[in-house]
């Protein structure tokens, strides 16, 4: 399955803050959205995924949606969005129970992505009791759960330290090298869209609309052995945002 965004126009209030937005996530690839603060990275998320209506364009899915799925579009938070009353497996239930599924099947698939997120031994813990890294891996365990087409996922790792993103990042790796799943990833760090990315898609300051296009043809499994390659690319991508980054950060803004 496809989302295609087309001609994606957005104001708020006599502000434009995206203009005239067009792109693809192809089946089985990770889009990463890079761009300067306020830019309009999450308001194009929101649209994508329809918490937000465009002004202008259309947020398109396209294709059959995957066998089993309960939610061709999900979403992963960067606060983690987690019930901390409820346990692990509790939270990861909480996305299956509206959907009439036994109770015997909905343990099936809670002990199956706890498994795939290497979480089976805190499926009884709070979410008080878990690291920020523990508890991204609940989310993102959560939102495997719908079997999802799409992930949106808005700035997963930026509440976390350095080492745990690290840690983070290896596990999304080795989760896609798995089950190639899709995703429309946005992120301030540039670090992350190499590591990630199949395409980065670099936004210009606001209104935001698309500078630039950076591809990277090397396998995900492999980006962490060819380190100086993806320090020229992350470079590279910043060379083509640096300047409205920087003026950018002079700005005062209330958007995304």
């Amino acid at each position: 399955m496809q989302l295609i965004l087309q001609n994606i126009t957005h104001r708020y209030g006599g502000s434009t803050v995206l203009d005239d937005i067009s792109l693809t996530v192809d089946d089985g690839e990770i889009v990463c959205i890079v761009g300067p603060s306020g830019c309009g990275k999450s308001t194009l998320l929101r649209i994508a995924g329809g918490l937000e209506k465009p002004g202008g364009g259309k947020a398109l899915l396209s294709g059959p949606t995957p066998e089993g799925s309960l939610n061709p579009l999900t979403y992963i938070f960067q606060d983690f969005a987690l019930l901390p009353w409820r346990t692990v497996e509790g939270n990861v239930s909480l996305v299956l129970e509206d959907h009439g599924i036994a109770r015997s099947e909905r343990t099936g698939i809670i002990a199956d992505v706890l498994a795939r997120t290497n979480l089976s031994d805190f499926a009884k813990a709070l979410p008080r009791q878990l690291s920020g890294g523990m508890k991204q891996r609940v989310a993102i365990a959560r939102a495997l759960a719908v079997k999802p087409a799409i992930m949106l996922m808005d700035e997963p790792l930026s509440a976390l330290d350095s080492q745990t993103r690290e840690l983070l990042m290896d596990d999304l790796v080795a989760l896609w090298t798995r089950e190639r799943f899709s995703a429309c990833y946005v992120t301030h760090n540039l670090n992350e869209a190499v590591r990630l990315g199949r395409r980065i898609i670099v936004l210009s300051r606001r209104p935001g609309r698309i500078r630039d296009i950076v591809e990277i043809d090397m396998p995900l499994a492999e980006r962490v052995e060819r380190l100086p390659e993806l320090e020229s690319l992350q470079r590279r991508v910043w060379e083509i945002m640096r300047e409205e980054a920087r003026e950018a950060d002079r700005e005062i803004t209330d958007v995304a």
